[in-house]
């Protein structure tokens, strides 16, 4: 039995992954962590590496969340701090799941990944109401393993099922032990029902919004999952390359039949080495074909890579590549018109949604685990602010804004309210800047 089914067996419960989804994980996270060449491919142009960093570096460059609520700052902290790691995972995985770590002063996260995740039922608009995940703790010459089940109901109530294994091998579960068996479990329940609506598993998504075109379903799918083929076919091209360096750039032209397989299952020439033709008496021997080496720099090479990984993703043309230091505007960039729809707000509103998930479902358990200060947040008590990449201008949309004021174009709350990342998108908010930041002015005589 292996790893995999040993879990659903634990759990008692079937992954309704489909096998080309489970097949494409894997390939995903290989690909990612492939260091060493094999026969076939070298992964030394290391895309999918790049991929993942030049977008979260791009994504996160002038990131911030600001809030006057002392509990909700708090937790925007610790968001920030995790927000590199579960970013990376989504776009190597296609999802990965932030855990909110209460303690009495306030909360952390952890992540999880989605190869470290089984989904067992989903709702129709595709949330988690079932999935299984687990934690590896090695102490003494015995390996733990953690396994958490996490059912939410149609009524929002959550339900978590805790289950510690000891084995002597890193690749078994071995028998089930009791909880306080190891320590930092001698807390945790069997299982346990929240008493109040969680309103879903209690670990908030991070999810890449692209489509999913391995199978269809609902499963979210890598940054990068549309251009495997194209990865797999550069790490080919690379190991042939290399080849032909190291060989000198000379290969041998032979009849085929001195490279073929004989019925007792030997081997002639290597055909990387030796190319082979048709068996014709005009051709059997050998000769040299030795063609010029190519000359295309490592740099330029990687460049037109990405630039063709850009083109399979659809992401805006220069996210990956380097592109010519034209200035263009905003609009430009973000605009979803042409075949390049995925652009940085696109991967900056993937973070956001799942920020302010988890600063709901923190106010939720909070109260619940009574941690110092916990209540709930609401939407307009937290700003986002991206800062002016290349994306926008703070500065040249302040201008903008203030000559649509003075035209008489646009409400001053609504400039004011950006200067002062506060909201104005209801009668009340309006009415609360003019109160807090425009006092009245007195007519002059």
């Amino acid at each position: 039995m292996n790893y995999t089914s040993g879990l659903q067996l634990a759990f008692q419960a079937q992954d309704i992954t489909t096998t080309a989804m489970k097949a494409a994980i894997k390939d995903w996270f290989q690909l990612y962590y492939l260091q060493e060449p094999t026969k076939d491919e070298d992964p030394c142009q290391q895309i999918p590496f790049t991929i993942v960093r030049k977008l979260t570096k791009t994504t996160f460059s002038e990131y911030s969340a600001t809030s006057k609520d002392a509990f909700a700052t708090q937790i925007l902290g610790a968001l920030a701090e995790a927000s590199a790691e579960a970013a990376q995972y989504a776009f190597i995985g296609g999802v990965s799941l932030l855990k909110p770590l209460p303690s009495k002063d306030g909360f952390s996260f952890s992540v999880v990944r989605r190869d470290s995740l089984l989904i067992f039922g989903r709702d129709p608009k595709g949330q988690l109401t079932d999935i299984g995940t687990w934690e590896k703790t090695v102490e003494g010459k015995y390996y733990y393993t953690l396994l958490e089940r996490r059912t939410v109901d149609a009524r929002g109530f959550l339900t978590i099922k805790n289950t510690l294994y000891r084995a002597h091998t890193e690749n078994d579960l071995g028998q089930q032990v009791p909880l306080v068996t190891l320590p930092r479990y001698e807390d945790y329940q069997d299982i346990y029902t929240f008493r109040e609506p969680v309103g879903s598993v209690g670990l908030v998504p991070v999810r890449v919004p692209m489509e999913n075109c391995v199978d269809g379903s609902k499963d979210a799918v890598s940054v990068y999952a549309s251009a495997v083929g194209l990865i797999h076919n550069i790490n080919r091209n690379e190991a042939q390359l290399n080849g032909e360096f190291d060989r000198g750039k000379s290969r041998l032209v032979v009849s085929a039949d001195m490279i073929s397989t004989d019925k007792k299952g030997r081997r002639g020439l290597q055909d990387e080495v030796f190319v082979g033709l048709s068996d014709d008496q005009d051709t059997v021997g050998v000769t040299i074909f030795s063609p010029e080496l190519r000359e295309a720099s490592y740099l330029a090479r990687k460049q037109d890579y990405l630039r063709s990984v850009e083109n399979i993703i659809g992401l805006k043309r220069g996210l990956l590549s380097e592109v010519e230091a034209v200035e263009r505007t905003a609009k430009e960039i973000t605009s979803s018109e042409g075949d390049y729809s995925l652009t940085i707000t696109d991967f900056q509103g993937m973070w956001e949604t799942a920020a302010r998930e988890a600063l709901r479902l923190c106010g939720v358990l909070g109260r619940l685990y009574r941690v110092s200060g916990a209540h709930d947040i609401p939407d307009d008590a937290v700003a986002f602010n991206w800062g002016n990449g290349v994306l926008f201008d703070e500065e040249k949309t302040r201008t903008r804004m203030l000559s649509e004021v003075q035209a008489g174009l646009l409400q001053p709350e609504r400039y004011v309210g950006f200067v002062y990342k506060q909201p104005c998108d209801t009668p009340a908010q309006r009415e609360k800047i003019r109160k807090d930041y425009m006092p009245e002015i007195e007519p002059m005589e």
